[in-house]
C-alpha cells in the first residue's frame, strides 16, 4: 500500500508540471506583439487610446475600438521620463502596474529541479525493481506472498496420491484449529515440517492445502528470495518475515526450495563470498529457536535435495518432522488422474486404471500434464470427448517425444529399425517377469529416436533380483541382437540401449554386491535419492586399480552373457521375427493385440535358464 501511495504522489507531481507547462504555453500564445513607440504615440495623438497601463518596461494601451488589424491592445517597449505629462496632454487616464517577478523566478528554478527529480526517481525505481531491490526503504522487507484463510484455493480434497503425507499434515491442521487440545497433556506441535521428495510430486500443493484447511494466514516465499546482492539483506528479510507471522499468528510460513537457502555451510566450494547466504541461514536458525510453538506458528519447507541441507536445520527443535512426498504408486496415480480428469470431458469407455498402468514413474505434475495433453489431442481431432487413444498418444508424446513426420528413412534404415524394435519386443515376450509389450512403432520421435517399444508394467516394483535385472538387460540388448542376427553387422541405433544396459550391469556389481568373487561390497557412493542423474563421490569409484579391473571384467561378463541369451532367443524364433518385422514395416505401428496375434507360436526358454557369467 505504501508503494502504491508513492506512485500516486509521483503521478500527481507529473500532472501538475504538465499543467504549468500548458499554462505558460497558453499565455505565450496570447502575448501581443510589441509595436514601435512612434506608432503608439500616433495612436495617442489620434485619440484612439482609452487607457494606458504603465509598467517598468512596457506600455500597454487599450484601444477604444479595434484597429484595421483587429487589435484591441497595443504594446510598446519604451517608457519615456515625461510620459505622465504627455498622457495628461492627450487626456488619457493611466495606471501604474507593479510587476512581481518572484513567482516567475521561483518557478524558473523549482520546475526544472522537480522535473529532473521526477525523471530520476522514476528511472531509478524501474531499475531497482528489475534488479529485485524494490527501493532502499523496502530492501529488508520480506517478499512473502500472504494468503488469508482459504485464499489459497486448495484443500486436501484437491491433493491425491500422497495419503501418508496428508495424514501427517492433517495433524498440523488440527493443532492450528485446536491448540488447547494438544497442550492438554503437555505435548507440543513440531516447530517445522520438511516436505521431501522429487520435483513435481506436489510438495507446494500440499503446503497450500494445509493453509486452506486450517484457515490461517499463509506466508509463501522461495528460498532464493532471501539472497540479495547486499550483505545483511537476507537476514533482515528473515527477521521481517517472522515478525509479520508473529503479528498474525496462528499462521503458517512456507519456504519453497529450502536448499537455495539452507545448503550446508562450508560445502559451497573453495571460492569465498558466501557470507550473505550463511548469515541468512544463521538468522533462520535463530528465529526457529526463538519462537514458542504454542502461539500457533508453524514452518513448512520443501526441498528435493535433502542431502545437501545443513545438519543444524534438521536437528530436533527446528525441522522436527520430515514428510516424504514420493512419486505415487499405481493406486495413487489413479487417484491423481481422477482429480485432474474432473476438469475434462471423458468418453464413457475410458478406463483410467489402464492409464495409471501406463504411467509408472510419473509424478503428480507429469500426470496433470498428461491429462492436459490428452485433452489437446482430442481437441485437435475435433472429438466430442477424450478417449483412451488420446491418453496413449499423450503418453507416447511425453515419454518418446514429438512425432517427426518430416523425417523420412530410406528402405534399408526402415528394415533395420523394424528388426531392432521387434528384437526388443520378442525378448521381452520370451522372458518371465518382464513387463508386457504395449506398442511397437518405427515412427521417429523426439531427439534421435528412430523407433520405440513401450512396455506396460502390471504392478509397481520395489525390489528386483539378479535374474530380473539380467532379463531387463536382455530386453535392452534385444535390438542389437536382432541386427546382428539378420544383417550380420552393427549400427549406431543401439547407443542408448548399450549405455542403459551397462549402467544396470555396473550397478549390479558396484552398488548391489551381486558378484560372489568381488564380495558383498558397495564400491560406489550412494546416489542422491531424488535425482535421476548419477553422482559419484569425489574421485569416482574409490577402489584399487586391480579391483577396478576386476569390476570391468565382471560388468563385461554380465553384458556379453546376457547378449548371447537374447541372441539365442531370437535365433530360435527367426521366423516369428521376420513375420513381425514385415508386419511392422507395412503398418508402422503394432498394438498389443496385433503383437499377441503375431507371436502366438513363439518358443520360450526353459524356466530357470540364466545368462552365463560370474555369479
Amino acid at each position: 500500500m505504501e508503494q502504491k501511495t508513492q506512485w500516486n504522489t509521483l503521478y500527481w507531481l507529473l500532472a501538475a508540471l504538465l499543467l504549468l507547462l500548458l499554462q505558460n504555453w497558453w499565455q505565450a500564445s496570447r502575448t501581443v506583439e510589441p509595436v514601435p513607440y512612434s506608432e503608439f504615440e500616433q495612436a495617442l495623438r489620434d485619440g484612439r487610446v482609452a487607457e494606458v497601463l504603465v509598467s517598468d518596461r512596457v506600455l500597454t494601451g487599450k484601444l477604444k475600438a479595434p484597429d484595421a488589424k483587429g487589435k484591441t491592445v497595443i504594446v510598446a517597449n519604451r517608457v519615456e521620463p515625461d510620459l505622465a505629462a504627455r498622457l495628461s496632454q492627450y487626456g488619457v487616464p493611466y495606471t501604474r502596474q507593479v510587476e512581481s517577478t518572484f513567482l516567475r523566478d521561483l518557478l524558473s528554478w523549482v520546475l526544472p529541479a522537480v522535473a529532473f527529480f521526477a525523471v530520476w526517481f522514476f528511472l531509478f525505481r524501474r531499475f531497482a525493481e528489475k534488479q529485485g531491490m524494490g527501493g532502499f526503504m523496502t530492501i529488508g522487507k520480506s517478499r512473502a506472498k500472504v494468503y488469508v484463510e482459504r485464499d489459497t484455493g486448495v484443500g486436501f480434497d484437491d491433493v491425491a496420491g500422497v495419503d501418508e503425507a496428508k495424514a501427517e499434515l492433517a495433524e498440523v491442521v488440527d493443532f492450528l484449529k485446536n491448540p488447547q487440545e494438544y497442550g492438554r497433556l503437555g505435548a507440543r506441535i513440531p516447530k517445522g515440517v520438511l516436505l521431501v521428495g522429487p520435483p513435481g510430486t506436489g510438495k507446494t500443493l500440499l503446503a497450500k492445502a494445509v493453509a486452506g484447511e486450517a484457515g490461517v494466514p499463509f506466508f509463501s516465499i522461495s528460498g532464493s528470495e532471501f539472497v540479495e546482492m547486499f550483505v545483511g539483506v537476507g537476514a533482515a528479510r528473515v527477521r521481517d518475515l517472522f515478525e509479520q507471522a508473529r503479528q498474525r499468528a496462528p499462521a503458517i510460513i512456507f519456504i519453497d526450495e529450502l536448499d537455495a537457502l539452507g545448503r550446508a555451510r562450508g560445502a559451497a566450494g573453495p571460492i569465498g563470498g558466501h557470507d550473505e547466504r550463511e548469515q541468512t541461514l544463521n538468522q533462520l536458525l535463530t528465529e526457529m529457536d526463538g519462537f514458542d510453538p504454542s502461539v500457533g506458528l508453524v514452518i513448512l519447507a520443501a526441498t528435493n535435495r535433502p542431502e545437501i541441507l545443513d545438519p543444524a536445520l534438521l536437528r530436533a527443535g527446528r525441522f522436527d518432522r520430515q514428510v516424504l512426498v514420493d512419486r505415487p504408486d499405481k493406486s495413487g496415480r489413479l487417484a491423481i488422474l481422477r482429480v485432474h480428469a474432473k476438469k475434462v470431458k471423458l468418453a464413457p469407455d475410458v478406463d483410467l486404471e489402464q492409464v495409471a498402468a501406463l504411467t509408472t514413474g510419473f509424478s503428480g505434475a507429469d500426470l496433470a500434464n498428461l491429462v492436459n495433453e490428452a485433452a489437446l489431442m482430442a481437441t485437435r481431432r475435433k472429438a466430442e470427448a477424450v478417449e483412451l487413444a488420446d491418453f496413449t498418444a499423450a503418453v507416447e508424446r511425453i515419454v518418446a517425444g514429438l512425432e517427426k513426420k518430416s523425417q523420412v528413412l530410406n528402405e534399408r534404415e526402415r528394415r533395420t529399425v523394424a528388426y531392432h524394435e521387434m528384437g526388443h519386443a520378442l525378448v521381452a515376450l520370451s522372458l518371465p517377469g518382464t513387463d508386457p509389450v504395449h506398442k511397437v512403432s518405427i515412427i521417429p520421435r523426439g531427439i534421435g529416436a528412430l523407433g520405440y517399444t513401450i512396455q506396460r508394467p502390471t504392478e509397481d516394483r520395489y525390489l528386483m533380483t539378479r535374474q530380473e535385472l539380467e532379463n531387463k538387460i536382455a530386453v535392452l540388448l534385444g535390438g542389437r541382437a536382432a541386427e546382428k542376427l539378420v544383417f550380420g553387422e552393427l549400427s549406431t541405433g543401439a547407443a542408448d540401449d548399450l549405455a542403459r544396459a551397462t549402467d544396470i550391469a555396473r550397478d549390479m556389481i558396484t552398488r548391489y554386491g551381486m558378484d560372489e568373487d568381488l564380495g558383498y561390497i558397495a564400491f560406489e557412493a550412494q546416489r542422491p535419492r531424488f535425482l535421476d542423474v548419477p553422482e559419484l563421490a569425489a574421485g569416482g569409484c574409490r577402489v584399487a586399480e586391480s579391483t577396478q579391473a576386476r569390476i570391468d571384467v565382471a560388468v563385461r561378463a554380465i553384458v556379453m552373457g546376457v547378449f548371447e541369451k537374447a541372441y539365442g532367443i531370437l535365433a530360435d524364433n527367426r521366423a516369428v521375427l521376420d513375420r513381425c518385422a514385415a508386419e511392422l514395416l507395412a503398418r508402422e505401428t503394432l498394438d498389443e493385440a496385433a503383437i499377441q496375434r503375431l507371436t502366438g507360436d513363439m518358443k520360450k526358454p526353459a524356466l530357470g535358464e540364466t545368462a552365463s557369467g560370474p555369479k
